[in-house]
């Protein structure tokens, strides 16, 4: 393995290929198209890296977060339309979830009330817009679910291809 960085401001990126035990040569390698020297411009700024480039490294590193991240806060559609998901335990994800199930219920009539004619009159849009952040947080706690998941299979704790015929078959 190569000499260990001392860079004080590491990126994600570098955290995660060293907290993967990889150089950059063995991480260039286990990723067949990124170069070494991409590696090394991609974790000190020095450009931007492309999709493909975030995919190889969540990949080989074992860190789906690397994706989720990219798409929150460097892919400028991402940046727009996503949300930046935060690992956390499965068991407070499932907590969650039942509160805001719960939560929503409660709802149900009034944005059935809210959306009946189509359009969201004056006098309806603080409660649409206090319902639409519940859901807002649904969409969140399903994203970090789903990182869940992922990070769970790189690990090997979940067996992918037993879970893909379980979901085909839903």
């Amino acid at each position: 393995m190569g000499k260990r960085s001392v860079k004080e401001n590491k990126n994600m990126f570098q955290l995660a290929r060293e907290d993967a035990g990889l150089s950059r040569e063995a991480a260039s390698e286990e990723m067949e198209f990124v170069s070494e020297s991409r590696i090394e411009k991609i974790e000190s700024e020095k450009i931007v890296p492309q999709p493909e480039d975030v995919l190889a490294m969540a990949d080989a590193y074992k860190k789906p977060e690397l994706s989720y991240h990219y798409c929150a806060q460097i892919c400028p559609i991402g940046a727009r339309y996503g949300n930046d998901v935060e690992p956390k335990a499965l068991s407070q994800i499932v907590l969650e979830v039942l509160s805001f199930l719960d939560d929503i219920a409660k709802e149900r009539e009034r944005l059935v009330e809210i959306s009946v004619d189509g359009r969201i009159a004056d006098d309806e849009l603080r409660d649409f817009a206090r319902i639409k952040s519940q859901l807002d947080d649904i969409a969140q706690t399903v994203d970090a679910l789903q990182l869940w998941l992922e990070k769970t299979i790189a690990a090997d704790g979940i067996d992918a291809e037993a879970l893909q015929e379980y979901l085909k078959d839903e």
